[in-house]
């Protein structure tokens, strides 16, 4: 059995509230970590399979493969700069969701994700579900053994809990 995944994200103080931060590296080039983050059958190994607009300002409908009942969520698209950047928003009954994905090219591609959170969101529920997609993400670009969210969740949760903004 491996060693348990060990949080990394950073909570960061901003002028609108606060932002969680996580990042992970691949050994690819940024073109290819591009289509695995925004092509529909490709985030279905790892996230879900989404339909709809994905230009700027267009909605989109995400299927959430990996959660209880596979809930369909709409997302707005705020700005798309292939290969590069990547906004979306949601509003729902749990909150909003306001994401970056920002991806950067040195040797091999750094995948930062922002999620802005609101007055509402508590980092000890959000982080672990983070740490859980990239890692989800990680393992499908390198078709390894999708990792279990039990491995998250809740043990990543008082490291989440316990994070003063930066």
């Amino acid at each position: 059995m491996g060693a348990s995944p060990q949080p990394s994200g950073k909570l960061l103080a901003t002028e609108r509230g606060r932002d969680l931060v996580l990042a992970r590296t691949f050994d690819a080039g940024i073109e290819q970590v591009w289509a695995e983050l925004t092509e529909p059958e490709r985030t279905a190994r790892w996230f879900g399979p989404w339909s709809g607009s994905g230009e700027p300002g267009g909605t989109i409908s995400v299927r959430m493969a990996f959660e209880q009942g596979e809930p369909e969520i709409e997302m707005v698209v705020d700005e798309c700069e292939r290969p590069r950047r990547l906004a979306l928003h949601s509003e729902d009954e749990h909150g909003s969701w306001h994401l970056e994905v920002e991806l950067s090219e040195v040797g091999g591609t750094t995948l930062q994700l922002t999620h802005h959170l609101d007055e509402k969101a508590e980092p000890g529920m959000v982080g672990p579900g983070w740490e859980y997609y990239l890692d989800m993400f990680v393992a499908a670009h390198a078709g390894q053994a999708l990792p279990s969210f039990d491995d998250y969740f809740p043990s990543q949760q008082a490291y989440y809990v316990g994070l003063v903004p930066e």
